[in-house]
């Protein structure tokens, strides 16, 4: 659960499938992770995107073997300390993984809160301090109640009351919605834009790591900056994946 929920941002689940059945067959538990090199989890983080997470997850993997003897810890003010594990990847790992209490607050539930609570289209791109206040009133106190709850409200976000074309004639709560009853008012829904990818850092970073994380041998460096049409750009995200620690420089040569 915590490797799903790690690969899972900003990433789309369907996307994360068969990264994470091959992660999770080589490397089942934190220690077996912790005994790698880093680059071998950036190696095996193929395409999904914003690589810094395979080194955050490793070096969750080895904080776990470290600290807690190769054991997920299943409280949240414990999971919360570890390296990349932030308020949300904490909370799931409480809730879906451990069955315990946790407001476990995604862009899915945001929305169906806004819409039922609020009486607003949507919510805002970032989660603010009410986001979570709000969360927390309507969290069941019970650890079996409110795993059940952190389910159920994701679930109705990511299938039903979807962000542009909800299903509200199938809603169970539409009656009780006070973005239904208004009649679904537009005005002041945040406007959410795509990030764009094409001629971006992100995509140049992409080509660069994707050469390095093909070759066992390593690259050049000259062949890795020749392989975007940038010079200038090719070689301010080679700076920035090596001050990441994505790839590491010996001699003329790259590697991870």
């Amino acid at each position: 659960m915590l490797v799903s929920e790690v690969m899972s941002q900003q990433t789309p689940m369907a996307r994360v499938v068969a990264p994470w059945t091959q992660w999770m067959e080589r490397w089942p538990t934190p220690d077996d992770l912790a005994e790698e090199e880093p680059g071998a989890a950036v190696a095996a983080w193929g395409r999904l995107g914003y690589p810094r997470r395979a080194l955050r997850l490793h070096a969750c993997a080895v904080a776990i073997a470290r600290q807690y003897g190769g054991v997920v810890p299943s409280r949240y003010e414990d999971l919360i300390g570890l390296p990349g594990i932030g308020d949300y990847t904490a909370a799931a790992v409480v809730s879906f993984a451990f069955g315990g209490r946790a407001a476990v607050l995604d862009t899915n539930v945001r929305r169906v809160l806004a819409r039922v609570e609020r009486g607003v289209a949507n919510c805002a791109s970032a989660t603010t301090r009410a986001d979570r206040e709000l969360a927390a009133r309507w969290l069941p106190d019970g650890d079996a109640d409110a795993a059940r709850w952190a389910v159920a409200s994701m679930e109705l976000g990511a299938l039903i009351c979807t962000a542009r074309t909800p299903s509200c004639q199938l809603c169970p709560v539409a009656a009780h919605c006070r973005w239904v009853v208004a009649g679904k008012p537009l005005d002041g829904a945040p406007v959410r834009r795509g990030q764009p990818w094409k001629g971006t850092d992100r995509q140049c970073r992409g080509v660069i790591l994707d050469l390095v994380r093909n070759s066992a041998a390593g690259v050049e460096i000259e062949v890795a900056l020749a392989a975007w049409p940038s010079r200038h750009q090719a070689e301010k995200c080679l700076g920035s994946l090596l001050d990441d620690g994505l790839v590491h420089q010996k001699g003329s040569t790259l590697r991870l």
